[in-house]
């Protein structure tokens, strides 16, 4: 018999579920200072790709644990994306390259190697303690605190207690089942069969899709190549084909052929992975429930049409991380958490409403929609105008709309530029990087770890009315790991410094809609908190002391 292995009896945040988003989570809250156990289920990483495109915002997001360099250099840029309609194009788009952006719009890349450096991100914090075939088996909630009974791979069960529980483990999840908490929403019936190819090309990096193809007729058809010449391929089957039938080898792979002749991809190839998924659109109503946070596919469902599933579930790690990180070390008030829920059941419900669209389009739910369906599709044979109709929406930021961390805005000052509940905008500068003052760089990496006040303006001595922030307890008090304020001057000349960078093109005054004096105040997530034509010390410790409380 294997001895049993070792468990902590009590942890700061237990992290239920080690796929991507939660350790993502893991590796945010470790460059916090917070002490993390991860309890993953299975042995290792994922198989298959899985979720396979990464938006500029989790590029951003995987960028503050310092995955960004190993996520760039696998990871495949779209160039954009052609639509058909049976053998004919009907739709090409190319997607935005834009000189100022720190990250493409979107990359290719599959889901075990987001696994792999979010994981390597988190043992690099130094507080992360990550278990594999570790699987839960009870949650009972305490007065201050979360019990989790685990059982490990030699059926040795631990009992941990926790100060708060991030549940990260999937549409499945065993703590929203423990809590008895349900899902809210609809299925679509329209099933995909997905399959991992292994096969050279030289197409681009384009997302594809075939409506009614001559390799499968009935059916849509989605492809994306992938690295490692990973070909990832999505089709549609009948309504009266069985579930275990449609995913066996000797129905998939002459699908796979069928369509590869069609197309001209005549190298040889093999399999590597074959899956079946349905559309969902389901969210928790809350993502909090005491000591417990729902986060990624435990908190919500959203269709593959669009790419929102991992990209939200990224997004809901950069929200939560600073939250939980503040509260746990005693800065904020757990009203906080509170503020986490609203602001991504929000995002959550927009992403279902734009993937219910793109599924409906996708995967008709019933004849009328199959109809409107091949009407629009003919049309756009003759008419370009329709097109657009058939490309779905890509994933973006939500707006965080009367998040109860916005400062109320003072919209008449501004013309232009982030209201507070948007993301800062991105520009290219001036900014130290050690010893290079000359050296290039991006808004967006002032952006994963503190407050940022941006102050615009070319004097470089402080108005009074700002001089008591260089000051303020909620700077001098704070730990490194800590999420502090820091006060950054944009100027247009000049040199940068520890808190100057040079906006010698201009992008961020114009994109911030900025004058002299104008300041913005930006969350850790890089989230505008509010901003001021005129601001002092006064109005950001306002701001801050509302949204964290008086800690002091």
């Amino acid at each position: 018999m294997t001895s049993a292995p070792s468990f902590p009896d009590k942890v700061p945040v237990l992290i239920v579920g080690g796929g991507p988003v939660g350790l993502s989570a893991a590796a945010l809250l470790g460059d916090y200072g917070i002490e993390c156990l991860v309890l993953e289920a299975d042995p290792s990483w994922c198989e298959g790709s899985r979720a396979i495109c990464i938006s500029r915002r989790s590029q951003e997001i995987l960028g503050w644990v310092g995955a960004e360099k190993a996520l760039l250099a696998k990871g495949l840029p779209w160039v954009g994306g052609r639509s058909y309609f049976r053998g004919t194009e009907v739709l090409h788009f190319e997607m935005p390259s834009e000189p100022a952006q720190r990250f493409a719009p979107m990359i290719n890349i599959q889901q075990y190697y987001i696994e792999q450096f979010a994981h390597a991100a988190a043992l690099r914090t130094g507080r992360a303690d990550i278990r594999w075939s570790a699987r839960v088996s009870a949650v009972r909630p305490q007065n201050c605190g979360v019990q989790v009974d685990c059982q490990t791979a030699g059926g040795h069960v631990r009992t941990v207690s926790a100060d708060w529980v991030v549940a990260c483990d999937g549409g499945r999840s065993t703590v929203r089942e423990q809590l008895g908490l349900q899902l809210e929403g609809m299925q679509y019936e329209g099933r995909y069969v997905i399959v991992d190819i292994e096969q050279d090309t030289r197409r681009e990096v384009e997302r594809l899709a075939w409506f009614d193809p001559p390799s499968n007729p009935g059916s849509t058809i989605l492809m994306h190549r992938q690295p490692d010449n990973v070909w990832r391929i999505d089709y549609q089957v009948a309504e009266h084909e069985d579930e275990a039938q449609a995913v066996k080898p000797e129905n998939v792979l002459p699908r796979v052929q069928a369509h590869l002749d069609m197309i001209g991809e005549t190298a040889p190839w093999k399999p590597l992975w074959i899956s079946i998924y349905n559309a969902k659109c389901l969210t928790l109503p809350s993502y909090r429930s005491g000591r417990v946070l729902f986060a990624g596919d435990a908190a919500h469902l959203v269709p593959i049409f669009g790419v929102r599933g991992l990209n939200s579930g990224l997004d809901d790690a950069g929200n939560l991380a600073w939250k939980l990180a503040l509260v746990q070390q005693g800065r904020a008030g757990e009203a906080l958490l509170d503020s986490y829920s609203v602001e991504r059941v929000l995002a959550t419900r927009e992403n279902i409403a734009y993937g219910a669209k793109s599924t409906q389009f996708m995967a008709p739910p019933h004849r009328g929609f199959a109809l409107m369906r091949g009407a629009a599709l003919r049309l756009a044979l003759e008419s370009p105008g329709v097109r657009s109709l058939i490309n779905p929406r890509q994933t973006s930021p939500v707006e965080y709309v009367d998040s109860p961390v916005n400062e109320p805005d003072a919209g008449a000052a501004f013309h232009g530029g982030a209201r507070a509940g948007m993301p800062a905008p991105e520009a290219r500068l001036r900014i130290l990087q050690g010893a290079d003052l000359q050296s290039a760089g991006h808004l967006t990496t002032l952006f994963g770890r503190n407050f940022v006040a941006l102050y615009f303006s070319d004097n470089p001595d402080l108005p009074l009315s700002l001089l008591p922030l260089i000051e303020s307890p909620l700077v001098a008090r704070a730990r490194p790991e800590v999420a502090a304020l820091r006060l950054v001057r944009v100027a247009t000349h000049g040199d940068p410094d520890e808190r100057t960078v040079v906006d010698e093109l201009g992008q961020t005054w114009l994109r911030y809609d900025a004058a002299d004096g104008t300041l913005y105040l930006i969350r850790p997530d890089g989230y505008v908190m509010g901003r001021w034509r005129a601001a002092s010390a006064a109005n950001i410790s306002h701001a801050l002391r509302r949204v964290l409380g008086d800690r002091r």
